[in-house]
């Protein structure tokens, strides 16, 4: 039996409805969710990312802002601009784009941006409110990892989740937030042994790791949920995730194609943030 596609692009669209219609209701009171984007030196793939934000912030009806430093900028320099976005009103998030130049502290970076506008859910504060179930600010692709399994109709509690990757940026917070939504869940990485047996229990199968098409059929118990949020290009351009999405197709039971499956939802759960941000900013519950 052939796998239930989970259509990224169609879920990322539902959501982005959702933030247009509340964005709407939220300008009828003079309110205007607003995002800053600052962009250091002139990495392609940066730019192809900034530019699809500041689109998403047009077609959403925030009011958005792009700072583009040259590559030679100074960490002071940068420093110094996120202070005046930390202390503008019209500004609800600020997302520095990584990766940063070398000369540049990331830790110095992202501690500097306010957590009430820490829209990437990478500051240490949202980290730790994430670990201990708190309020806050999400990071955008966990978040839409989630929201994907939960939209294409699979109930998470009590469900058995293997993690494969434990980046701070993947890995680490999507486990907690499969946690955090009664799964037990198991964290796997390059030095597991027996991986493929343990990956092979998942009810929910996350892989995070960067390796083009290393997750096959052999790793995948039938009728599991396979969210694959690798994105690689291959020599001959194409992109493929981190699990082999043609050999996994007849195995798993629901499964994310790349692209189109957990990519649409990044730059999604960032609009929902700096909407979340934009409420928490003038009291309105969220």
């Amino acid at each position: 039996m052939t796998a239930q596609i989970i259509n990224g692009k169609a879920i990322s669209d539902q959501i982005r409805e959702e933030v247009k219609a509340e964005t709407a209701k939220l300008q009828q009171q003079g309110i205007v969710p607003g995002l800053a984007v600052v962009l250091v030196g002139e990495d392609p793939a940066s730019k192809v990312y900034v530019g699809s934000k500041e689109k998403a912030c047009q077609q959403l009806g925030f009011y958005s802002e792009v700072h583009r430093l040259s590559a030679d900028a100074s960490e002071e320099e940068l420093l110094s601009l996120i202070d005046r976005l930390n202390n503008q009103t019209t500004i609800n998030g600020i997302l520095v784009q990584l990766p940063l130049p070398k000369h540049i502290n990331e830790k110095a970076v992202i501690d500097a941006i306010s957590v009430d506008k820490d829209v990437d859910g990478f500051h240490p504060e949202s980290v730790g409110n994430l670990v201990i179930g708190d309020d806050s600010l999400l990071p955008c692709t966990p978040a839409g990892v989630i929201e994907l399994i939960k939209r294409s109709g699979t109930d998470i509690a009590g469900k058995h989740a293997v993690v494969i990757g434990r980046s701070n940026i993947v890995g680490k917070p999507v486990a907690s937030l499969l946690l955090r939504e009664n799964a037990t869940v198991t964290i796997t990485h390059s030095r597991t042994a027996n991986l493929k047996e343990i990956a092979k229990q998942a009810d929910i199968l996350v892989a995070a790791i960067g390796k083009p098409e290393a997750i096959d059929a052999s790793y995948v118990k039938p009728g599991a949920v396979v969210i694959d949020v690798g994105i690689n290009r291959l020599a001959d351009k194409k992109l493929v995730g981190d699990v082999n999405y043609e050999d996994c197709l007849e195995t798993a039971g629901a499964i994310t194609p790349v692209p189109g499956g957990v990519g649409p939802m990044t730059i999604t759960m960032l609009m929902q943030n700096t909407l979340k941000a934009a409420k928490k900013a003038h009291g309105i519950g969220v």
